[in-house]
């Protein structure tokens, strides 16, 4: 475990890196519809025809508030909801292939939320289906989604595995019964044991467990009882998070703990070094900032390989270079720019009734930006980057290296003459290193609470 002194030093606020620029920095003043539908065909003109594209599917609805979450999400009861905003989302993919002169070549198909699992069986498959119908799949295609123990059924998962999905994605948190009470978020072990041996027996080939340290009331004992029971289950992947305490992005809503009940610092870093001891002891490889993944597992191999790829769905083993996403608050990349969409339901579902894409905000990246995305992107993929090539030399480099001196001499990076490389044992500063390249936030250090603590 890193010591406490660098703990306490580098533990400052900072981004966790799914894009660069980072959304609070992106230029909203340089995108509008017209630039982003021209970004997106370029992009598809360029890759399609080789990587294919990504489609991530956003499905808001939750039926109840998870209080340690920071995703836009809508909370309601009312599953009447669920086909008009299908049909809005399908609406909205029609005029993405408006853009386009040919078919989509499908590598990548994510469905996240909310709660994706919130659905109805037949509304998923008709949505799914319909999606489809207007794409060519790609030979390499993977299809996932996001599931909820308690109301994942059988019904889902076989529906899904019909329709092509082998990933499945399970949040689970941590098994603490006090902790689950204090985040608004209870599900038994026997709940996720099922949903997880039911993936299994349908054919799955990789399921996910997500779980978080840092958690309200969370203790070393609940971490080791937490490792112990997924040691059972043996899921393929683990996404290990932080805990993101930002209650200024997402309010207090109905959570049952206070900001002293919240492990920090020490404390909290203790919580992550026995989990990853543990599931390195499980045979687990670390594939990234917070993953891990069983040797045997896509990610792993894509991480071996050095073809890991990270965008706003988090680790992939899918470098595309063109990214949609559909659905209320989704998040597209076309390499060149990023678009969100409208983060409320009625403004979503007005824009597209007037036939536009619905475009909240965006970011059409300079050619200083683009260098600097290829350095985080190996920083946060491979744990190393590189200037060898003139492409990846930028103008303030030295600045950018001096801001390392410090990680430096703390033994937290090494710097060769045109190389840096993270050692294993400084894995947990990676979101500082990748801070020194973030040329945006240092020409504009905010003066407002924006990201959660990075260690």
């Amino acid at each position: 475990m890193p010591n406490s002194t660098l703990i306490q030093k580098y533990n400052v606020p900072g981004p966790r890196y799914t894009s660069y620029p980072t959304v609070p920095y992106w230029n909203e003043d340089s995108i509008d519809e017209n630039s982003w539908k021209q970004s997106i065909k370029k992009s598809f003109d360029e890759s399609n025809s080789s990587k294919g594209i990504s489609l991530y599917l956003h499905l808001p609805f939750c039926e109840s508030l998870c209080t340690f979450c920071a995703c836009h999400k809508y909370i309601t009861k009312r599953h009447e909801l669920e086909t008009p905003y299908i049909e809005t989302l399908l609406a909205e993919w029609q005029l993405y292939l408006q853009q386009f002169d040919k078919k989509p070549l499908l590598k990548e198909l994510h469905l996240g939320g909310g709660t994706p699992t919130f659905f109805e069986v037949e509304n998923l498959e008709l949505m799914i289906k319909t999606i489809l119908k207007t794409v060519d799949l790609h030979r390499d295609f993977e299809f996932s989604f996001e599931g909820h123990p308690n109301n994942t059924t059988k019904e889902h998962l076989q529906a899904l595995y019909n329709l092509g999905f082998t990933r499945v994605s399970y949040g689970v948190q941590d098994y603490s019964e006090k902790i689950q009470k204090a985040i608004n978020r209870k599900q038994s072990f026997e709940d996720v044991k099922n949903v997880t041996q039911w993936a299994r027996d349908i054919g799955y080939t990789s399921i996910s467990h997500d779980l978080i340290f840092g958690l309200p009331f969370q203790t070393i004992n609940d971490i080791i009882d937490t490792i112990k029971k997924t040691k059972e289950l043996k899921p393929e992947r683990i996404s290990f998070y932080s805990y993101a305490h930002v209650p200024w992005i997402k309010g207090v809503g109905q959570r049952g703990f206070k900001d002293s009940d919240i492990p920090n610092g020490d404390a909290k870093r203790k919580l992550y070094e026995m989990g990853k001891h543990m599931l390195l002891n499980l045979g687990y490889i670390e594939t990234g900032m917070d993953h891990f993944a069983l040797p045997t597992d896509s990610l792993s191999r894509a991480f071996k390989d050095a073809n890991m790829h990270r965008n706003f769905m988090g680790y992939t083993t899918n470098p595309t270079q063109l990214m949609i996403g559909l659905g209320m608050s989704a998040i597209s990349d076309s390499w060149y720019s990023f678009s969100q969409n409208e983060k409320t339901l009625k403004a979503y579902q007005d824009q597209i009734e007037k036939g536009v894409l619905p475009l909240l905000k965006g970011h059409l990246l300079t050619e200083e930006d683009l260098i600097i995305r290829k350095h985080i992107l190996n920083i946060m993929c491979h744990f190393k980057t590189s200037w060898k090539n003139d492409n990846m030399k930028f103008k303030e480099l030295p600045e950018t290296l001096g801001r390392l001196k410090e990680l430096e001499k703390d033994g937290l990076v090494v710097i060769l003459d045109d190389e840096l490389i993270i050692p294993e044992n400084a894995r947990a500063f990676v979101r500082n290193i990748c801070m020194a390249f973030d040329l945006r936030m240092v020409r504009n250090k905010p003066n407002t609470k924006l990201f959660s603590l990075t260690v």
